[in-house]
């Protein structure tokens, strides 16, 4: 059964880090790319980054670009989202997903599209405030 867990949400400050996790079961991540995503209270979820299955290649919205890093460690089967340089706009409930079966993720518009991704993790909490 495929199932992805989030973790390593929490309240920082602006200005902090934090390190979220998306642990992967049922899966490789060496042949299913995996996005993170994020909703914040009264808006539409959106896509804030991904990495492909195929050769690693990452991409990043220009919210979070330069602030924020996606990377996987397959002996863990486990995809990292680094945050650093927060903001008080961060704060949301972010989740990661697996990229549909034989989809390739070469495109920032596949990539933060909703529809490119099947399988959802419950999502983890991060707000940031001071």
């Amino acid at each position: 059964q495929v199932q992805l867990v989030e973790s390593g949400g929490g309240l920082v400050q602006p200005g902090g880090s934090l390190r979220l996790s998306c642990a992967a079961s049922g899966f490789t991540l060496d042949t299913t790319s995996i996005g993170w995503f994020r909703q914040a209270p009264g808006k539409e979820r959106e896509g804030i980054s991904c990495i492909s299955s195929s050769d690693g290649r990452t991409f990043y919205a220009d919210s979070v670009k330069g602030r924020f890093t996606i990377s996987r460690d397959t002996g863990k089967n486990t995809v990292y989202l680094e945050m650093n340089s927060l903001k008080p706009e961060d704060t949301a409930v972010y989740y990661c997903a697996t990229a549909r079966a034989g989809l390739l993720l070469r495109l920032w518009g596949v990539c933060r599209a909703l529809s490119s991704y099947n399988v959802w993790g419950q999502g983890t909490q991060v707000t940031v405030s001071s």
